[in-house]
């Protein structure tokens, strides 16, 4: 067998920054992926600011390619709703508050972006080549595993020997195979069957005239959501109920005829067409043994809110520090532990507002007879058990004949009557109140992590804003964004955070690091003070507010930026406690397990240093 440390299971979002990440902590990872070529088809399309940063962490050149993709904002800005593509019943305006993009300016060096996963990927993919410690394999496809107390085999298609890694982190997608291979289970709802067309159409939305980001489409023979992509080019997606279906087992000759009826146009060239079910659903367990899950393999959203991708990142952020603990920090295998206990609440949260965000929907079209929850209950109910007596192909034409006389109904919307004007009225008064579907800023930056290595603090009173984000210190969250004078020059707080060690970012930087000297700090990882000091005297006040430790106290920062503990002591009183917090919290996961500790003492597999390749 050929040794490796981590062997990753697919090249997605997720895959391809743990992998990047891994090697900023200089640890070498195998990448297999199933495709020879990035998949073309858009999927995910919004890119957050956290991302970014966490992109940014990894490479500033990663972060600089990608955020060269993203399209000015003021023009992926509007969110519409139309029956004809030319006839809106409303809108929202992300950019109506200014107030709200000074907000978002404030909170990170970065703005949540437009890009479509088709556009991300040959980007990823480039940075995995140029790695050094990433050996990335594509075409190469996990056929089976097999797992040992210490160490895991990964097969392949193509390989007759296996690779024995350390750990392998399932990041192969919504239909892992991985983690069907370790019979771990998915638990959760169908939503929606859904079926989209990838296309190209110049002339859709002439010069001068808007293009809106989203067109929420309601017609009589047809109803979904085109996403306007780069370069003149769409996606369109729709719901549908059965697999036998022309939309599902013919699907490019269904687009061919709908996109003209839909569009109004014939100038139309299609790229793509694929199927996917819509689901919020998570794994039974985020890992088993030395198998980890991330991603859509872990878990997965509706589509309502931008989620998907976005968590996937973060969950290779929260583990790529704990696994180089592990392999090379002299840390317990139980420190893996805590990805899944600090990333579960967080992407159940998520889950809860995808779901609400797909429902919340109903509230527009409701009078028209075309909502969510009318689909899933059809589409749960033709999976009843007793209709699988019932001939699949009967099923689906009965479908897609019984499909256009529902959506008769959002003829009304045409209509110049008191009703259509009724209707029409309705749907713009309840337009606004879908907000939080497209500004999440509040979960974006503000989700936070619970477990043995953050220190507990009583609990701020009301819940989490999902809209509205409010920067604090408090433990488990992100560490705030501000800019801070380091020798000499502004930089991003962020930008300073050591990526091998713990950060005790400081408005008297000189005081704490006069008291660590004197007292170390009992950590089981490098402790670097981070110094908050001000780019002018007119900012300190603000800036000491913002870290809400006074003037002369500290916040512990982890190695993916989150706030372990914070105190207002001051350097004189505080590094007992801080000490004590990291005897307590940190040192019992510092028991290095004899085997990986045995295995890399004999084959020397991971370096010492980082990679040199970080730009």
């Amino acid at each position: 067998m050929r040794t490796a440390p981590v062997v990753i299971a697919g090249a997605g979002p997720t895959g391809s920054t743990l992998a990047l990440l891994l090697a900023r902590h200089g640890i070498p990872s195998t990448v297999l992926e199933r495709r020879e070529q990035p998949l073309m088809h858009p999927a995910a399309h919004i890119i957050n600011a956290r991302s970014l940063e966490i992109w940014h962490h990894t490479s500033p050149r990663l972060a600089t390619e990608i955020t060269a993709l993203a399209p000015p904002t003021d023009t992926i800005n509007i969110i519409r709703w139309c029956s004809r593509l030319t006839e809106s019943l409303g809108e929202i305006d992300l950019l109506s508050d200014p107030d709200r993009l000074t907000d978002l300016q404030a909170h990170s060096p970065f703005l949540i972006a437009h890009i479509g996963q088709h556009q991300l990927m040959p980007v990823l993919w480039a940075a995995l080549d140029r790695e050094p410690l990433v050996d990335f394999r594509p075409g190469t496809a996990v056929s089976a595993i097999e797992a040992g107390a210490d160490r895991i085999a990964v097969h392949t298609e193509r390989a007759t020997q296996a690779l024995d890694a350390a750990y392998l982190v399932a990041a192969d997608g919504a239909n892992s195979v991985v983690r069907d291979s370790a019979g771990i289970p998915l638990r959760g709802p169908v939503l929606a069957n859904m079926g989209s067309v990838f296309f190209h159409a110049p002339e859709l939305h002439p010069p001068g005239t808007v293009r809106p980001l989203l067109s929420w489409i309601y017609q009589p023979d047809f109803c979904g959501v085109m996403i306007a992509h780069a370069n003149d080019d769409y996606i369109l997606m729709t719901a549908y109920l059965h697999p036998e279906q022309e939309i599902a087992r013919d699907s490019r000759r269904y687009w061919e005829r709908a996109l003209p009826r839909v569009l109004g146009s014939t100038e139309v060239t299609i790229r793509s067409t694929g199927t996917w079910k819509m689901t919020s659903q998570t794994a039974r367990a985020f890992r088993q043994g030395r198998l980890l899950l991330a991603g859509d393999a872990a878990h997965r959203f509706p589509h309502t809110g931008g989620f998907g991708l976005n968590s996937g990142v973060q969950d290779a952020h929260n583990l790529a520090w704990k696994i180089a603990a592990v392999l090379r920090g002299g840390a317990d295998d139980a420190l893996l532990d805590t990805y899944e206990s600090e990333r579960r609440p967080v992407v159940e949260r998520f889950a809860e507002q995808s779901v609400a965000n797909h429902f919340l929907l109903d509230e527009v079209t409701a009078p028209v007879g075309i909502t969510n929850r009318a689909v899933r209950q059809t589409t749960e109910a033709l999976a009843h058990p007793l209709l699988s007596r019932v001939p699949p192909r009967a099923l689906g034409w009965a479908c897609d004949r019984l499909t256009p006389l529902q959506l008769k109904r959002t003829g009304v919307l045409l209509a110049s009557t008191p009703r259509g004007r009724r209707v029409r009225a309705h749907i713009a008064a309840a337009i606004p109140d879908q907000l939080e579907h497209f500004v999440s800023t509040g979960l974006e930056f503000g989700y936070t992590y619970d477990g043995p290595l953050i220190h507990a603090e009583t609990p701020p009173p009301g819940g989490g804003d999902v809209v509205t984000y409010r920067p604090t210190t408090r433990p488990g969250a992100r560490l705030p964004h501000a800019v801070v004078q380091h020798e000499d020059t502004p930089r991003p707080v962020h930008d300073l955070l050591p990526h091998d060690g713990l950060a005790l970012v400081t408005p008297d930087p000189g005081a704490w690091e006069r008291a660590l000297r004197e007292q170390p700090a009992e950590s089981p990882l490098p402790v670097h003070v981070v110094g908050l000091v001000a780019a002018s005297p007119a900012e300190e006040g603000t800036l000491v507010e913002l870290f809400e430790v006074g003037r002369h106290g500290a916040v512990l920062v982890r190695p993916d930026g989150h706030v372990a503990w914070r105190t207002t002591g001051t350097a004189g009183q505080a590094p007992p406690e801080l000490n004590r917090f990291l005897r307590d919290h940190w040192q019992p996961y510092w028991k290095p397990d004899p085997a990986i500790a045995r295995q890399l003492g004999a084959d020397s597999f991971v370096p010492a240093v980082s990679s040199p390749n970080i730009e």
